[in-house]
């Protein structure tokens, strides 16, 4: 009896030694890389995630076999803690406990993204695109709206997003997302541009923002930008149109030389054809561009032309500005003889 009893407890140790080791086997094969030869990639996890969410997440995008191995796999090792929200370098060549730690050690990547003075929506976009930020369709979608600027300049007549966009070194790592990477730009426009300034009216700083915009593409050099101002007010104050070229770039979409051709295009942003100023800025101009068109110098300058040296030559009338047109051909001839 008591043989048939120890034979009994035996194989019931023996089965479950069989299961517990099958089971263990499962697991550890789930927990396996899924691809021993990926590259690394960018995953995100945001606010509000759990370790469940981002697992499931991380399974459906291939980077691990098993959401719930990895899950359980955390409870049997007692690995746990607070998830980071941020981007994270991970690769399916990972196994699930790699992937765990490399979640929790909360190392995450950094990104330092230069966003020059000058670019419009569409520049900017292909900008963060290029760096995994998003994709240039979505950080367009999301600039077409004015709406977040309201939360700083409520009385904003702004229409878009365009001109507000501060030009900046910051820190974007890729998957940030459109929404979030154009939020931290508006915090910086509203820190660095608009308490500096003052707070004006939102009248007032729109205008000033086109104009600024202007100046921004026009003026290659520091000591010009106020004098441009001053040309963009003297026109505007005796209805002149302000036949400014990099309008018409923007109407067009492609910054590029325009030709006379150009000149002709039915497009409210084009100044040759329509008098005063366009409808709103035509990039992202930076601080000392904005200032300029806030204190613009006082002349009576009506034109300009620029010179190889990126300066330019200003003349009160037309007569005084087709000869420095002839300066400043003689100079770039002589230039590119060089």
């Amino acid at each position: 009896m008591r043989r048939k009893s120890f034979r009994a407890v035996l194989t019931i140790v023996v089965a479950l030694g069989a299961l517990l080791g099958g089971g263990w086997w499962q697991l550890q094969r789930a927990l396996a890389p899924v691809d021993p030869n990926a590259k690394e990639t960018y995953f995100r996890v945001e606010d509000g995630d759990t370790l469940m969410t981002v697992l499931i997440r991380a399974e459906k995008q291939g980077l691990i076999r098993s959401a719930t191995a990895v899950r359980l796999w955390s409870r049997l090792t007692g690995q746990s803690g607070t998830l980071s929200k941020g981007t994270f370098s991970v690769s399916a060549s990972m196994s699930g406990n790699e992937f765990l730690q490399k979640l929790l050690s909360g190392r995450l990547v950094g990104q330092r993204v230069l966003v020059r003075e000058g670019l419009w929506i569409t520049r900017l976009a292909k900008l963060l695109d290029s760096k995994g930020i998003d994709k240039a369709e979505n950080v367009i979608r999301e600039a077409s709206k004015a709406e977040p600027l309201l939360a700083y300049v409520q009385d904003s007549p702004a229409r878009t997003l365009e001109g507000y966009l501060f030009p900046d070194t910051y820190d974007f790592p890729p998957l940030l997302g459109a929404k979030e990477t154009i939020g931290k730009m508006l915090e910086a426009f509203n820190r660095k541009v608009f308490e500096p300034l003052g707070r004006p009216r939102g009248d007032v700083l729109h205008k000033w923002v086109i104009i600024g915009s202007m100046v921004e593409l026009e003026a290659a050099v520091p000591q010009d930008r106020r004098r441009i101002a001053g040309v963009i007010y003297n026109r505007l104050r005796i209805g002149m149109p302000l036949q400014i070229d990099a309008t018409v770039a923007y109407a067009k979409g492609v910054w590029a030389p325009v030709t006379v051709r150009d000149y002709r295009l039915d497009h409210p942003y084009n100044t040759y054809r329509i008098r005063g100023l366009p409808p709103g800025p035509i990039c992202s101009p930076g601080l000392d561009s904005i200032k300029a068109a806030a204190n613009p110098e006082e002349h009576q300058f009506l034109y300009y032309v620029a010179m190889p040296d990126k300066t330019h030559l200003f003349s009160r009338t037309y007569d005084e500005h087709l000869r420095n047109i002839s300066k400043s051909r003689k100079a770039f001839s002589e230039a590119g003889a060089r």
